[in-house]
């Protein structure tokens, strides 16, 4: 899809017109279209370059850079796995790959059903409940191996 055919929000296109010449504005930018789109399509990535008249290459190095930027789709229902200290010395590693082998993915694959993804981040601000993990809004504490086919199954039929 051409950059010219993808669609912003009228509060996108608002924001953009705010944001696209202050000092610091990309970033702003970038995670308000994350924010509409669930990730940062190529499309989009385009559009924003056309608009505001940064060079594409500039925009996906910020998009790169930064952990938190996608450039696919994610699942429906985002598992967020912390590998902050507290948590991977809790053993939160066995949890991304338990969660993986469950799930039949791989890095940052999405399940064929889409419904899935996770993401190996590095805090989520619960150091004290280590090793935690999050879905959607829901922030999970002192998780075990176990508990993650029940913590999955809560979130297939949503």
């Amino acid at each position: 899809m051409p950059a010219a055919n993808i669609e912003f929000s009228s509060e996108l296109n608002s924001f953009i017109e705010e944001w696209g010449k202050k000092p610091g504005g990309l970033i702003m930018m970038l995670h308000r279209i994350q924010g509409e789109f669930g990730y940062i399509p190529r499309e989009a990535a385009e559009k924003l370059s056309l608009m505001v008249g940064l060079p594409l290459a500039k925009i996906y190095g910020v998009v790169t850079f930064y952990h938190f930027f996608k450039t696919s789709k994610p699942g429906k229902h985002r598992i967020a796995i912390c590998l902050g200290t507290a948590c991977y010395l809790k053993g939160a590693q066995d949890l991304v790959d338990e969660s993986r082998s469950i799930l039949g993915i791989a890095g940052e694959d999405v399940t064929d059903d889409g419904l899935f993804s996770i993401d190996e981040v590095r805090c989520l601000g619960c150091c004290g409940l280590a090793p935690v993990l999050q879905v959607g809004d829901e922030v999970y504490g002192k998780v075990t191996k176990e508990q993650l086919p029940d913590i999955i199954a809560k979130y297939r039929n949503l």
